[in-house]
């Protein structure tokens, strides 16, 4: 695929999605590696051709290219139909963006506080990446977008994603955990 025809076949696509469900989201193209992400502060869905296309290959190589676009767009409309939470959610957000960003991974994973957070983020990211696939679900019902058992699939593999990364980080928290209950620090 040519990167702007690409780009530009995908955008008419994930834009066909919206205009099924009757949802107007301002779409653009962004090359960070994200395969395609809702934005709840600017309300827009971004979307990286290239990573896309490699996460298709990646996660759904069972089903076409444009099924996987179609099930992820839906997913980012979940999250768009979540707004009021993601809105109550900002300041604690920013909370955790700040801490992150003042402190580093070394000082994060020594203060039991500060690790908590990161949990505490995990968890957030999980309770809302169920929730936009509960509403996309719902969206995918009432439209008849894609095939259930694609979309099924898709959805299982992209929170299984959220929760391992979960599971590492409480598995290192429990670590970390023991080992200062071992060799307090002071």
């Amino acid at each position: 695929m040519k990167t702007y025809a690409a780009s530009a076949s995908l955008q008419l696509l994930i834009l066909s999605v919206m205009e099924k469900v009757y949802m107007d989201i301002p779409v653009k193209e962004d090359n960070c590696g994200i395969n395609m992400s809702y934005n709840f502060v600017s309300k827009t869905i971004g979307y990286d051709p290239k990573r896309l296309v490699s996460a298709h290959q990646e996660m759904a190589p069972f089903c076409s290219l444009q099924t996987y676009v179609k099930t992820i767009t839906l997913h980012e409309l979940g999250h768009a139909l979540d707004q009021k939470a993601l809105d109550a959610s900002l300041t604690r957000t920013l909370e955790i963006f700040t801490m992150k960003k003042n402190y580093s991974m070394r000082q994060i994973f020594s203060k039991p506080e500060l690790f908590a957070m990161l949990i505490e983020e995990h968890e957030m990211n999980i309770a809302f990446e169920e929730t936009a696939w509960v509403n996309a679900a719902a969206l995918n019902e009432r439209f008849h977008i894609v095939n259930f058992d694609d979309f099924e699939v898709i959805r299982k593999m992209s929170l299984a994603t959220y929760k391992k990364l979960y599971l590492e980080a409480v598995k290192l928290c429990e670590k970390l955990l023991s080992v200062q209950k071992v060799d307090p620090v002071a």
